[in-house]
């Protein structure tokens, strides 16, 4: 009784019979893990999960009628406590990050190995996200492109180049990174920083960035 308390319990989402089947065969053999549920479209994914309370959904996003991205969501709007695992095919950003916003606490393609898909699983039941490389390096690549915002209403009196420019600044960038950011030449960045001290009438890049904390900086998300 003890060892069927400690198995995962995980349903299985993907309109694809062959695949269902292989990843039912891979996760039966193992111990620990109990498959209690499969389904090959998005509003069975729904009905079926909330009421079998599974831990684990290992979700496909291409699915006939609702799309996984729009299951995930309502799933875990209901049932917050599941962890869906998404294993996929499509790895454009608005499938990976409609699925993160979804609130996906992983993401695999279908070309993972099996150990992967097992180690994907395991991460999953502890709490933790796990992500292919490929993934991975998308999202570091999206993380790395974020730049701060300055709203339009905090300073009205600037450009939006000026904005841009006063946002790169808040982050820390010097004029030559701010210069290779922009595409700009750095004669072009100081004269949009001389311009910028004059219309907020600071002194400094100390009293820019003070002042446009003080206004309200948001990041962009």
């Amino acid at each position: 009784m003890a060892e069927m308390e400690e198995q995962v319990r995980i349903m299985l989402v993907d309109d694809h019979p062959l695949v269902r089947e292989g990843l039912r065969t891979l996760l039966t053999a193992q111990p620990g893990m109990v498959v209690i549920g499969e389904c090959g479209d998005g509003e069975e994914a729904v009905a079926q999960a909330l009421e079998l309370q599974p831990d684990i959904i290992l979700m496909d996003l291409h699915l006939p009628g609702l799309s996984g991205v729009e299951a995930t969501r309502r799933i875990l709007q209901a049932s917050p406590h599941i962890a869906v695992l998404v294993l996929s095919m499509l790895e454009d950003d608005e499938s990976v990050f409609g699925a993160m916003r979804a609130g996906a606490r992983g993401y695999l393609l279908k070309g993972a190995g099996k150990d992967e898909v097992l180690r994907a699983i395991a991460v999953v039941a502890h709490g933790e996200a796990i992500f292919s490389p490929q993934i991975a390096q998308r999202l570091m690549q999206y993380f790395a492109n974020m730049r701060p915002v300055i709203p339009q209403h905090a300073f009205p009196e600037l450009t939006d180049r000026e904005r841009e420019v006063l946002a790169l600044i808040v982050d820390g960038k010097s004029n030559p990174q701010i210069a290779e950011l922009l595409s700009l030449s750095p004669k072009t960045v100081s004269n949009h920083i001389s311009n910028i001290f004059s219309k907020l009438q600071v002194l400094d890049r100390a009293q820019a960035v003070t002042l446009a904390r003080q206004k309200g900086m948001e990041g962009l998300i």
